[in-house]
């Protein structure tokens, strides 16, 4: 039986890195459908069925970021990328908050874009599991992506989550960000550059801190990775 191909929209402004974009994506077997403004390519991302949509963030209309939102509420499984300039750290942080699984930096190379692409679409839909973790006196339901202490609560996304789970099930270890991308993020080459694991990681940590203060979590060992801590 052949194996049906991969959908994947594309909504960028930029005619020339447009049809670029869409070439790699066809040569390398998906199925490929580009539009060039912002309002036009929600409601595609909306109505139609794609397994991953690359989205730029400066569109006319309406921005990238809006777009993610959108679709993320009425999509929460959506495989998402979105597209900024190099060094934009800013906005790599807004893309994540708005919902993205991962970003590109222009200009890019083939290979960051394929290696990034096929990640994505190998974790969409898929995580580490519902389970609940109790861990420094926060109780981290992962069904309904929460955490909370008797006081508060915080919401977390499923990227964080999985972070959670992933270093509560290799406790008694140092887990390094390499084994992080490839088990949480299914990056086949972990050896790209990339700051996702560092802005998430941050992320996490700073709703940790809403919870139970600066009391040390989520350690980072210099040179070797991350280490849960022991609770009380």
């Amino acid at each position: 039986m052949r194996q049906t191909k991969a959908r994947i929209l594309v909504v960028e402004d930029d005619t020339a890195l447009l049809r670029g974009l869409m070439d790699v994506l066809v040569f390398n077997g998906y199925d490929v459908k580009g539009v060039e403004d912002g309002g036009v390519g929600l409601r595609v991302g909306v109505d139609e069925l794609f397994d991953l949509i690359l989205l730029d963030v400066m569109l006319p209309t309406i921005d990238g970021f809006s777009i993610c939102k959108e679709i993320r509420e009425e999509k929460p499984n959506q495989g998402i990328i979105i597209i900024t300039a190099k060094g934009a750290e800013d906005d790599i942080v807004t893309g994540f908050k708005a919902g993205a699984d991962d970003y590109i930096t222009k200009p890019f190379s083939l290979r960051e874009v394929m290696v990034r692409v096929e990640a994505v679409l190998r974790r969409t839909g898929k995580h580490l599991g519902d389970e609940t973790v109790n861990c420094h006196g926060i109780f981290f339901d992962g069904r309904n992506l929460t955490g909370r202490t008797k006081e508060s609560s915080v919401e977390l996304t499923r990227r964080e989550m999985d972070i959670v789970i992933y270093l509560h099930r290799h406790r008694d270890r140092i887990v390094s960000k390499k084994e992080l991308l490839t088990e949480v993020w299914q990056y086949a080459d972990a050896d790209i550059e990339t700051r996702t694991v560092d802005i998430h990681m941050l992320k996490l940590r700073k709703k940790i801190a809403e919870l139970i203060g600066d009391a040390p979590m989520i350690s980072t060992i210099r040179g070797e990775g991350y280490r849960l801590e022991k609770g009380e």
